[in-house]
C-alpha cells in the first residue's frame, strides 16, 4: 500500500493526492502533523532514500537553520528522534510504497507508483500494439 505523508498547507501534497486519486491508485495519507511518525516508518523512509538525509530533510527548514544543526553527524536514533520531535524538517510529500520513495511532487517520476501491469497496458495501446486497438479506452483518452 502507498502511503503519502504530507502537511495540510504543502501545495505538492495537495498536488500528489490529486494525482493518486485521478489515477484510482488507493493510499493512505499521513499527516505528519497529526500523527507522529513512529521509528519503523522513519526507518523504512530513510532506508529507501538514495541518498539518505538529504533526500528527506530540508535543510532550509526554520528548525534545521535555528538549531545549527549537522544532520550528517547524527545517529541514526538521534535522527529518528530529531524527526519525531520536529516533523516540520521533513521535505514533502513523500510518497512511499513496498520498494521505493519519492520526495516531493514531479509529474514524470510519479508514474512509477502506476501498477506495471496498468503501465504496460498503456505502453501497448500508444505503441499500437494493443490487442483491441480500435475500442482501447487508453487510446481514446489520448485522441
Amino acid at each position: 500500500m502507498i502511503k503519502i505523508y504530507t502537511s495540510p498547507s504543502c501545495s505538492s501534497c495537495r498536488k500528489v493526492k490529486k494525482w493518486f486519486l485521478e489515477q484510482n491508485i488507493p493510499f493512505i495519507e499521513k499527516n505528519i502533523f497529526v500523527a507522529t511518525l513512529n521509528e519503523k516508518e522513519l526507518v523504512d523512509i530513510l532506508v529507501k532514500s538514495e541518498n539518505g538525509t538529504e533526500d528527506i530533510i530540508s535543510t532550509k527548514s526554520k528548525i534545521v537553520k535555528e538549531k545549527g544543526l549537522e544532520i550528517d553527524g547524527m545517529t541514526v536514533k538521534e535522527l529518528i528522534a530529531f524527526i519525531k520531535e520536529h516533523p516540520s524538517a521533513l521535505k514533502r510529500p513523500i510518497i512511499v510504497d513496498d520498494r521505493r520513495i519519492q520526495v516531493g511532487y514531479n509529474p514524470d517520476d510519479i508514474r512509477s507508483f502506476i501498477p506495471h501491469a496498468r503501465r504496460l497496458a498503456e505502453w501497448a495501446c500508444k505503441s499500437g500494439q494493443c490487442p483491441d486497438y480500435p475500442n482501447c479506452d487508453h487510446v481514446k483518452d489520448t485522441h
